[in-house]
């Protein structure tokens, strides 16, 4: 029996006819959402274990991320260079002088132009610190990656992830707008296609690319190169080794060269008179910055920095450091065992430079061992025969131990997170500011606060950066008096770390008062006014004052026609009320009856003179008609005029308020 093989039948050409309504194109829309779905039912016990990770991590990390940390000088300078970005068209808010590749910037401004994050927050560097969160719980699901890929199981994987999000330390530092936190998930893909044991030439090109941009992101991740050469050579394929490695290095090189080609084709590759180079900011960098001090000096800034990050979490910490010295002996993590612990010995070197966030480098992978070095004890205990099971169950208790003696350090440093509001004085300060000063008067602030006072008005020359008075010549330029050009001058605790690294911003402080104080500890803000005739003659003259105070406010406090409680009275005859006011006081009095409902207290400026007071009544007359104004308290309002005119009136409930400017000098005639 034979068999004859057949011309297929083509289909009628008619059949092939699409119509709008048959299915899409698998190359279509619908195409995409097969294959998605497909994916999802491929990927559903790792997402049954990932998503609740991520979730959590999003959860803990976002809540309250306006109230702790307090903000820092660090995350205003980071925030405002990226907005300048969106908003001046400009690489930074002041003249950009390579202290660091502006990738990581660029990265946060696109974020924020794509979301419209600056318009969405009232305080600008929550929208920054918005995209480094989004970063840290990108990081998590890249880290999760990784550890699969390293052969953990989902536990352990979903365990890494947990340790990484929500560890103090980690909080503290996530929470923080540093370059480091948008390297990391950039840090974190280049590992995880340099162990990609499949098309490795486009495996490894992306790994490069990936750990390029974090380095132009931040360059102290440029440390880790050493261990990603490690991984790649241990990754890749003997036949095509010297391919795909040549591949690499040359991304990586391009890539760098890249930053190189930015400064010459600005012209500030070398250094040259008047003009920034990057070449002083690599020297600066790595040579001329001054060291971080000896760890057994109690105030330097080595010891300050490794106290925070143990105050933070000690037992992340030391189980980071003893899960790296055990997955020595594990090949798979033994890289990132290494990692760890050469990174570790570099921040003794002699006369370095540590920089707060250098731990955020190695958060991801001391989660990635502690959970990987308890999988493979639990795992090695399970296997009958196996080896080193002392060893193991010496692991397993180790890691118990830390969990019992963790839970309740984290449970209170998480709740401090959740629950407290450490940057209210900032808050409180930047409001003061905009609601007493004018906006064409010049301050001094901490960068945590530029941009917003910006946004209030003030021009960008008269709010100055305080690192800039006496590092800036263009800033300089602009403020040929020095600290006698400015008006306020707002201290934080930035600023009163280095009080002698900045002469001219010491002398604003030492020629200053005190006008308003939020908070107290390192989180207190304070509010100078700046005195050109300094501060031991302004100290005399609110001395004198407080004198002259006290005498007119003695001899208005009798006056029958002034009515008010017996606190307030108490108030003018301490000399508490400002001079401006009782003197108002005294002349309504002297052409009738007048009410004093209180002299409200200005937020920040507990302990300090009075300088509001409430009327409720003027010769016998409410001084509130019908919400406004009535003619009386119209026409006290327009009679107030040079020193005696408040620099705001309000109306509160059926009183009147007048608020009268900060003085420090003398303001009767």
């Amino acid at each position: 029996m034979s068999t004859t093989l057949e011309k297929p039948v083509q289909p009628d050409r008619t059949d092939a006819v699409t119509t709008p309504g048959d299915a899409p194109s698998p190359r279509g829309l619908g195409g995409a959402r097969r294959r998605a779905a497909d994916w999802v039912r491929t990927h559903a016990r790792d997402l049954l274990w990932l998503v609740p990770v991520l979730v959590v991590s999003a959860i803990v990390n976002f809540l309250n991320v306006g109230g702790a940390p307090q903000r820092i000088d660090d995350e205003g300078t980071y925030t405002a260079q990226a907005w300048a970005v969106t908003h001046l068209g400009e690489l930074a808010h002041y003249t950009y002088w390579y202290d660091h590749p502006p990738l990581g910037w660029l990265q946060i401004a696109g974020y924020t132009q794509l979301t419209g994050a600056f318009e969405r927050w009232d305080i600008a560097v929550l929208a920054g610190r918005e995209a480094v969160l989004v970063a840290a719980l990108i990081s998590v699901a890249v880290l999760w990656a990784l550890a699969r890929r390293l052969g953990m199981s989902r536990g352990a994987a979903a365990a890494t992830g947990i340790i990484f999000a929500l560890s103090p330390l980690a909080v503290q530092f996530h929470r923080t707008v540093y370059l480091d936190n948008v390297a990391v998930p950039w840090f974190l893909l280049a590992f995880f296609l340099a162990t990609n044991r499949r098309g490795q030439l486009a495996a490894f090109a992306g790994s490069a690319a990936a750990f390029g941009i974090s380095v132009l992101t931040k360059e102290t991740f440029l440390l880790a190169l050493p261990i990603l050469i490690w991984v790649m050579v241990r990754s890749s394929r003997k036949e095509t080794r010297r391919y795909t490695l040549s591949v690499a290095a040359s991304v990586l090189v391009l890539i760098g060269g890249s930053y190189l080609l930015l400064a010459a084709v600005k012209g500030e590759l070398l250094a040259g008179a008047d003009r920034v180079s990057l070449i002083e900011g690599i020297t600066f960098q790595l040579g001329s910055r001054e060291g971080s001090g000896s760890i057994t000096d109690p105030d330097s800034l080595i010891n300050r920095t490794l106290g925070m990050w143990w105050q933070l979490d000690p037992v992340f910490i030391v189980l980071s450091l003893l899960a790296a010295a055990a997955a020595l002996l594990l090949p798979r993590l033994r890289p990132y065992a290494v990692l760890v612990l050469a990174m570790t010995v570099f921040m003794f070197r002699p006369g370095g430079y540590l920089p707060v966030p250098y731990v955020i480098m190695l958060i991801p992978f001391g989660a990635l061992l502690i959970a990987g070095v308890l999988d493979a004890a639990v795992a090695r205990i399970r296997r009958r025969g196996a080896s080193r099971r002392p060893l193991a169950i010496g692991a397993v208790a180790v890691a118990a131990i830390g969990a019992v003696v963790a839970a309740p350090l984290w449970t209170a440093q998480l709740r401090g997170f959740v629950l407290a509001d450490l940057d209210e004085p900032l808050r409180g300060a930047q409001e003061w500011l905009i609601e007493n000063a004018s906006t064409d008067q010049r301050v001094i602030v901490d960068d945590a606060m530029w941009v917003d006072l910006v946004k209030a008005g003030w021009d960008r020359d008269n709010v100055i950066w305080y690192y800039k008075l006496d590092t800036d010549p263009a800033v300089q330029a602009d403020s040929p008096n020095g600290w006698r050009d400015a008006d306020y001058v707002v201290t934080t605790d930035s600023m009163r770390t280095f009080p002698g690294a900045f002469p001219q911003v010491q002398e604003a402080i030492d020629n200053s008062v005190v006008v308003a104080t939020f908070g107290e500890g390192t989180q207190a803000v304070d509010v100078r006014r700046v005195t050109i005739d300094g501060a031991e003659q302004a100290a005399a003259s609110q001395e004198a004052a407080v004198q002259d105070r006290t005498t007119l406010g003695s001899a208005l406090a009798t006056n029958p026609e002034v009515q008010l409680s017996a606190d307030d009275r108490d108030r003018l005859t301490a000399g508490q009320v400002d001079e401006r006011i009782v003197a108002v006081l005294a002349t309504l009095a002297g052409s009738g009856s007048v009410s004093v409902s209180g002299f409200p207290i200005v937020d920040g400026e507990e302990g300090l003179a009075f300088r509001q007071v409430s009327l409720s009544t003027i010769a016998a007359a409410p001084t509130v008609v019908d919400g406004g104004l009535s003619p009386e308290a119209r026409e006290l309002v327009d009679t107030l005029q040079g020193t005696y005119a408040p620099s705001s009136v309000e109306i509160d409930g059926d009183s009147v308020v007048l608020r009268y400017s900060v003085s420090v000098q003398p303001t009767l005639p």
